[in-house]
């Protein structure tokens, strides 16, 4: 008698920490903070939710095809589903502790944490990912992606881009 082998909700987390997002590949999924569920059916289905950091964010196809194919191969799991998840909002907040340094270390400033509401102020506050200088010149709200912005660091003299605060 063959003893079937089926993966768990915490198997399918744990994998999803080996999923990057695309346009930073030193964060996962995970630690970017844009899986907002993970369901396992009666019947085995994995049905996995993501919010976007944007709305029109052009990786969600990309993502969404990513997220599959490694959790197929992850987790040996056949019938996988993403879908893309519009009612849990995502906001930069969600960025784990984890998440913040690799993009630090990535060279892009980690978003500035607020609490309760976004404020259009907070999009100017970068501290410089080469220095750590807070003396820093928002440039322009259009990164080289959505959610990215551009600010100059008055002290290095180095121009970087900014994980948008959202």
């Amino acid at each position: 008698m063959e003893i079937e082998n089926k993966i768990t909700e915490q198997e399918i987390w744990k994998a999803l920490e080996n999923v990057s997002d695309p346009e930073i590949p030193v964060i996962s999924v995970i630690d970017l903070g844009i899986i907002s569920g993970v369901n396992i059916g009666a019947d085995g289905k994995v049905t996995i939710k993501m919010t976007p950091t944007f709305a029109g964010c052009p990786a969600i196809k990309y993502m969404q095809d990513d997220i599959k194919a490694k959790m197929q191969t992850l987790t040996g799991a056949e019938n996988v589903a993403v879908l893309v998840d519009f009612e849990n909002r995502w906001n930069s907040n969600k960025i784990t502790e984890k998440g913040r340094a690799a993009l630090k270390n990535f060279g892009l400033a980690p978003p500035v944490r607020y609490a309760k509401e976004f404020r259009v102020e907070t999009l100017a506050q970068a501290n410089c990912p080469y220095c750590g200088s807070a003396n820093t010149t928002f440039k322009t709200p259009f990164g080289s992606t959505l959610c990215r912005s551009i600010h100059y660091c008055n002290d290095c003299k180095q121009s970087f881009e900014q994980f948008k605060p959202l």
